[in-house]
């Protein structure tokens, strides 16, 4: 009986051992993934948020409507994203419009700024809209320096200097606002113009 005792206290004392030894492992292992994960996050949260995080080149985004039908693309040489502000800085941008109840509109700039969830696009340098003739209305072509385009509200707007051509006529001046989705537009300040009316 003693002999059959002390077996099995040696076996206890073993099982007991070897229960410790696993139970350190686990404990360290656990404490090892803890500290690495701590310096990732304290890294991640070093990192300077003005710096970009991503970018994509030679891009295509499509912006869909709720009820499922494309209302504009956006292509680009090249699209940061700054996670900061959640926006996205735009290299030679082309907008076009795909809603089929508005004109076709065409938009192109050396670069954009994107904000808001997209509900503001900012264009700069050589900015350029096309929208062609349809119906009763005819073509136009707008050149500036500056443009704030509001696509969900299709609208656009700047405090620029702005030339417009429409047909044959030309008009001059200084800040703009132009509605896409009724096909109207305002001239604030220095206006100017040449106005040919439409052949018959």
């Amino acid at each position: 009986m003693s002999n059959h005792s002390g077996e099995r206290a040696a076996q206890r004392i073993r099982l007991i051992i070897v229960l410790v030894v696993l139970t350190t492992l686990a404990l360290g292992s656990f404490w090892v993934l803890q500290v690495m994960r701590r310096n990732i996050d304290d890294t991640l949260a070093a990192r300077p948020r003005s710096k970009p995080d991503y970018y994509v080149e030679q891009f295509s985004y499509v912006k869909m409507s709720e009820t499922g039908q494309p209302r504009y693309d956006i292509v680009g040489e090249k699209m940061v994203h700054f996670p900061d502000t959640d926006s996205f800085e735009v290299t030679s941008p082309v907008i076009t419009s795909l809603d089929k109840a508005k004109p076709p509109m065409t938009l192109r700039s050396k670069r954009a700024f994107i904000e808001d969830d997209n509900s503001k696009i900012h264009m700069y340098e050589d900015v350029n809209a096309d929208r062609a003739a349809i119906g009763k209305t005819e073509d136009m072509h707008l050149k500036t320096e500056y443009l704030l385009l509001l696509p969900d509200d299709d609208v656009a707007r700047t405090d620029k200097p702005v030339e417009i051509t429409m047909g044959k006529s030309v008009m001059t001046g200084t800040g703009m606002i132009a509605n896409n989705a009724i096909q109207e537009f305002q001239l604030l300040h220095d206006v100017r113009g040449t106005y040919q009316p439409r052949p018959r």
